[in-house]
C-alpha cells in the first residue's frame, strides 16, 4: 500500500470511529449506566478491531486505539455527568409529581404551532429560575412549553418569560427536563436581543416580499432559503412528506454551500487575501444560523462549514467526510441530546450517503454511458432515499414509493430557488418592494415543486405504512439491499424502467391542469 493512504484511511477512520463510539453512548440515555458503558465498550472495540486491520501496522492500530479511547472516556465522562445534573435537578422532581410552577425561562427557538392541537404552540427553553412560595432556584436546564398560541406566537428567541403552567415528565428521552404545560399567555415578557430582533426583523420581510407569490409558493419559499415554515400549509406539508420532499425545507449543506461559495467568490473578485475572506465567510456563516435558527440540520451544516473554512485557513486540503464526522462529533459533545433528535440524524446520515456512495454511482452511471449531469441526479436522489429510508420509517413508519422520481424531477430547480431566494432575502433586508419584483423569478421553479408534490402524492399507494422504530427500520433496511442486489441483474433494470415510465405516463394527463395557477 503507498505511503499517502494510510494517512487518508486515518483521516477517515478517526473521525468516524469517535462518532460511532459517542452516537452509541449517548443514544441509550434512557438505560441504565451499566448498560451503556458495555455498550458503547463493545462497539468501541469493534471499531478499534476494524480500523486496526484497514490501517496495517501496529504502530498505527497503537495509536488509533489510543485517540478512540481517549475520546470515548471524555464522552463517557462528560454524557455521565450530563446525564447526573439532569436526575439531580430539582425541575426534575417537579416533573415527576406534576407539580404546578412558576418559571422565569429564555426561549431558544421561535414557538411553533402544532398539527391537530387547536391553537397551540410548542416552545423550547431554557430555565432561568424556578420561583416557589419559599424560594427562588437559580438553575438551567431545557423544558417544553406547550402553550396557547395567543400570547406565543411571536416572541423571539432570547426573550426571557414568565410562565405559570403544570410540569410533566419529558416527552422524548434527551437531556431536557419536563414538559410544561401552560393554559394561558405569558406573565411577563423581556426584551429580545438585538441579533434576533434584526433576524426576526428580515425573516418577516421575506416573508412579506414572497407574498406576492400564490399562497403555497409564498409559504413554501422561506422554508425552503432559511428554513421558515410559519406559513407553508399543511396540505403542503402533507404532500411533501408523502413524497419524500420534506427534507428541502430543512436548511442543509446545500444552502451553507451556496452561501460560503458567494461570498469566498466575491472575496477573490475584489482580490482580498484568504484570511480575510475565511473570517468574512465565517461572520456571513454566523449570521445565516442565527437567521435561520439553530435547528439540529442547521447546526451539522454549519459545523461542517467551520471545518472546511478552518481547512482554508490552515492551508490543508478540504476533505468532505473528516469534515462532517468532525462536525458530528463537536456538535455531540457540545449538545448530547441531538443524538436521539431525528432530524440531526436524517440530516448527517444523508450527507454520509451524498459523500461515500453517490460518487461511486455517478461513475458507474458515467462508464455505463450516462450523460453525466443526468448521473448524478439519479445517483444523488437514489443514495438519499437509500440511507435515510430506514430512518424514515422508524421515525414515522411510512415509506415513500414516489421518493426517487419526485427528487429527481425538482432537482433542476432547487438551486435555482434556493440562489434566488437567498438574493431576495438580501434585498428585502434593505427594500421589500424591490424584493417583490426579483422574487417573481422563482415563481416558475416553485410552481413545478408544489406540482410534483401535489401530483405524486396522489398517486395511488404514493406511500406504505410500515412498522415504525426498529422493527420497521430493519424491514425497510432489508428491502433496500435486496433491491440494491437486484438491481445488478440487467432484467429487473428493465423492470424498474418501465415502472417509472408509467408513473410519469400516469402524471402526464394531470399536468394540464396544474398550468392554471400560473395563468
Amino acid at each position: 500500500m503507498p505511503d499517502d493512504e494510510p494517512r487518508l484511511l486515518d483521516l477517515r477512520l478517526l473521525p468516524f470511529a469517535g462518532m460511532c463510539w459517542a452516537a452509541t453512548l449517548i443514544g441509550i440515555l434512557g438505560g441504565s449506566r451499566a448498560a451503556w458503558v458495555l455498550v458503547a465498550t463493545l462497539s468501541g472495540a469493534a471499531v478499534l478491531l476494524a480500523a486496526g486491520r484497514a490501517l496495517r501496522g501496529p504502530g498505527r492500530w497503537t495509536a488509533v486505539t489510543l485517540a478512540v479511547l481517549l475520546f470515548g472516556s471524555c464522552c463517557a465522562a462528560g454524557v455521565a455527568w450530563r446525564v447526573q445534573a439532569v436526575e439531580r435537578h430539582p425541575m426534575t422532581e417537579l416533573a415527576r409529581n406534576e407539580t404546578w410552577v412558576t418559571l422565569v425561562v429564555t426561549l431558544v427557538d421561535d414557538p411553533r404551532e402544532i398539527a391537530g392541537f387547536g391553537r397551540h404552540v410548542l416552545v423550547n427553553a431554557n430555565v432561568v429560575e424556578i420561583r416557589r412560595a419559599t424560594e427562588t432556584i437559580h438553575s438551567g436546564g431545557a423544558v417544553v412549553v406547550l402553550a396557547p398560541a395567543e400570547g406565543w406566537l411571536g416572541l423571539l428567541p432570547g426573550q426571557d418569560v414568565v410562565l405559570r403552567g403544570q410540569a410533566s415528565p419529558p416527552r422524548h428521552r434527551d437531556l431536557s427536563l419536563a414538559t410544561v404545560r401552560v393554559s394561558g399567555p405569558p406573565a411577563d415578557v423581556g426584551p429580545a436581543p438585538s441579533h434576533q430582533r434584526w433576524a426576526g426583523a428580515l425573516r418577516a420581510r421575506f416573508a412579506a416580499a414572497a407574498a406576492v407569490l400564490p399562497a403555497d409558493e409564498a409559504g413554501l419559499l422561506p422554508g425552503l432559503v432559511v428554513g421558515d415554515t410559519s406559513a407553508l400549509s399543511r396540505e403542503v406539508k402533507d404532500d411533501f412528506t408523502a413524497t419524500g420532499l420534506t427534507h428541502l425545507t430543512a436548511v442543509s449543506g446545500a444552502n451553507v454551500s451556496i452561501l460560503l461559495g458567494a461570498v469566498l467568490l466575491l472575496v477573490r473578485a475584489v482580490g482580498l487575501d484568504p484570511r480575510a475572506g475565511a473570517a468574512l465567510a465565517a461572520a456571513a456563516l454566523i449570521a445565516f444560523v442565527v437567521i435561520a435558527r439553530p435547528s439540529p440540520s442547521v447546526l451539522r451544516a454549519a459545523a461542517m462549514g467551520s471545518v472546511a473554512l478552518l481547512a482554508l485557513v490552515t492551508g490543508r486540503r478540504k476533505q468532505a467526510m473528516p469534515a462532517l464526522a468532525a462536525g458530528v462529533i463537536a456538535l455531540l459533545a457540545w449538545s448530547p441530546e441531538l443524538a436521539v433528535n431525528f432530524g440531526f440524524v436524517l440530516s448527517a446520515t444523508a450527507t454520509a450517503g451524498l459523500i461515500v456512495i453517490a460518487p461511486v454511482w455517478v461513475d458507474m452511471l458515467v462508464g455505463r454511458g450516462w450523460p453525466r449531469a443526468v448521473a448524478e441526479t439519479v445517483a444523488v436522489s437514489v443514495a438519499a432515499f437509500a440511507v435515510t429510508a430506514p430512518i424514515v420509517a422508524a421515525m414515522a413508519g411510512t415509506v415513500s414509493l414516489v421518493s426517487v422520481c419526485a427528487n429527481i424531477l425538482v432537482a433542476p430547480v432547487v438551486g435555482v430557488i434556493t440562489m434566488a431566494g437567498a438574493i431576495t432575502a438580501l434585498i428585502a433586508g434593505v427594500s421589500v418592494p424591490v424584493a417583490e419584483v426579483v422574487v417573481r423569478v422563482t415563481q416558475w421553479p416553485l410552481w413545478w415543486l408544489v406540482t410534483v408534490a401535489e401530483r405524486g402524492a396522489r398517486i395511488p399507494g404514493a406511500s406504505i405504512a410500515v412498522p415504525s422504530g426498529p422493527a420497521g427500520a430493519a424491514i425497510v433496511l432489508g428491502a433496500v439491499a435486496a433491491l440494491g442486489v437486484t438491481l445488478r441483474r440487467r432484467g429487473p433494470r428493465l423492470v424498474l424502467a418501465g415502472i417509472a415510465i408509467g408513473v410519469l405516463v400516469l402524471w402526464a394527463p394531470v399536468w394540464p391542469s396544474s398550468l392554471g395557477r400560473l395563468v
